[in-house]
């Protein structure tokens, strides 16, 4: 059963409509990447053969910030970012559990009993094999198999994936993935992630500096714990539905001065548009160079040049 609208339900306290009694996949699925699509894959087979609509149940913050007292965590995709790419591979939703004190202490069988079959009406569970959840996480996957059973709930549980249609999935995981961005490896990024990592923000206004050397940026603010390393890259702009391409710059403009805290700025080849106050999807297809201080705003402006031609260079590839 497969809904035309995506659903993103927030806390419901009942099932939500468009995804009432759906097959659901459970987990952070911070990335989405490649082995939490053998999860994602697997639910949506499971409701195909059940006639059901397939949904992810999330949490938000992630629970390691919840433990933490603060956000720490480089996240990969925020919640919207994240239900973006979950409708891109063909779910009907998405569900947002607040991750509280309530739900950190709530016993493995009451989770199941109020969250998924109260709250969700769900009709089956599919996790990963190393999946854990309720207090002190209790609740294990044979728990779930065992419970699901026993209260008519289909339960899968996918065992470890090592390779996938693209090759071995075996290093894939949030964290390898973090690590390439911090190296500003963006590449690598993109192979576990099985797409180009991206950021999503409105455009601000910044200091205006690129205009003067010939080369209007948008600017955004990334989250504060973003990990990116600060260098230039070759980037794809979504607007619109199109997708341009551009180089951009992510750091603290150590040329001029110690302007505060990072900036992502992108110059888009070729566009004359107003940006201001416009959301964009900003795609990280190559790393150029690190980030670097310039004798003068002469020599800034002529690796600006470079980095312009190499960017156009690879993209147009």
């Amino acid at each position: 059963m497969k809904s035309d609208t995506f659903v993103l339900s927030v806390d419901p306290e009942a099932p939500p409509p468009g995804i009432a009694g759906a097959v659901v996949a459970i987990g952070n699925f911070d990335g989405v990447h490649r082995g939490h699509r053998a999860v994602i894959f697997r639910a949506k087979q499971l409701a195909k053969k059940l006639g059901r609509p397939c949904a992810v149940l999330t949490f938000e913050p992630h629970p390691a910030d919840f433990f933490a007292g603060a956000p720490t965590i480089f996240r990969l995709t925020s919640r919207d970012a994240k239900a973006h790419r979950l409708r891109e591979l063909g779910l009907d939703g998405m569900v947002v559990m607040s991750f509280d004190a309530r739900l950190a202490g709530l016993e493995a069988e009451d989770f199941l009993q109020d969250i998924l079959l109260r709250r969700l009406g769900a009709a089956g569970v599919v996790v990963g094999y190393d999946f854990h959840f309720g207090a002190k996480r209790s609740g294990t996957p044979e728990f779930l198999r065992r419970r699901g059973a026993e209260l008519g709930l289909t339960v899968e549980i996918v065992e470890k994936v090592t390779a996938d249609e693209q090759g071995s999935i075996e290093a894939v995981s949030s964290t390898a993935t973090r690590e390439a961005l911090a190296a500003g490896d963006v590449a690598a990024a993109a192979a576990l992630l099985g797409h180009p990592w991206s950021v999503t923000g409105e455009v601000i206004h910044g200091a205006k500096l690129g205009r003067t050397l010939g080369y209007p940026t948008a600017n955004l603010a990334l989250d504060r714990n973003c990990g990116l390393r600060h260098a230039i890259y070759a980037v794809e702009v979504e607007l619109d539905g199109a997708r341009l391409k551009g180089v951009a710059s992510f750091g603290r403009r150590p040329t001029v001065e110690d302007n505060g805290p990072p900036l992502l700025e992108i110059h888009i080849f070729d566009f004359n548009g107003d940006l201001y106050g416009r959301e964009i999807e900003v795609f990280f297809i190559a790393f150029l160079r690190a980030e670097e201080q310039f004798s003068s705003l002469d020599a800034l402006q002529e690796q600006i040049r470079r980095d312009e031609a190499e960017a156009r260079r690879i993209l147009a590839a």
